[in-house]
């Protein structure tokens, strides 16, 4: 049986009540890569932008990163 493989990926992300009261979420993976979630509340919104995060990497895979540590 194989091991499965960890790996974190680090998105920034918006997030924003609408004038409804709905929580928004969304997140871009790649240029033209991005997801949204929504829900009753923040954590469910985030809840739901997590789940469509993992669904696109699965299908485009990890994005490439860059670090870069600049003074403030």
């Amino acid at each position: 049986m194989a091991a499965s493989r960890t790996t974190t990926v680090t998105v920034p992300i918006t997030v924003e009540c609408d004038e409804d009261g709905t929580w928004c979420a969304h997140a871009q993976l790649r240029p033209d890569v991005g997801a949204h979630g929504e829900g009753a509340t923040e954590q469910e919104a985030l809840d739901d932008l997590r789940e469509a995060l993992v669904g696109l990497i699965e299908e485009f895979g990890v994005p490439r990163e860059l670090s870069v540590t600049v003074a403030a």
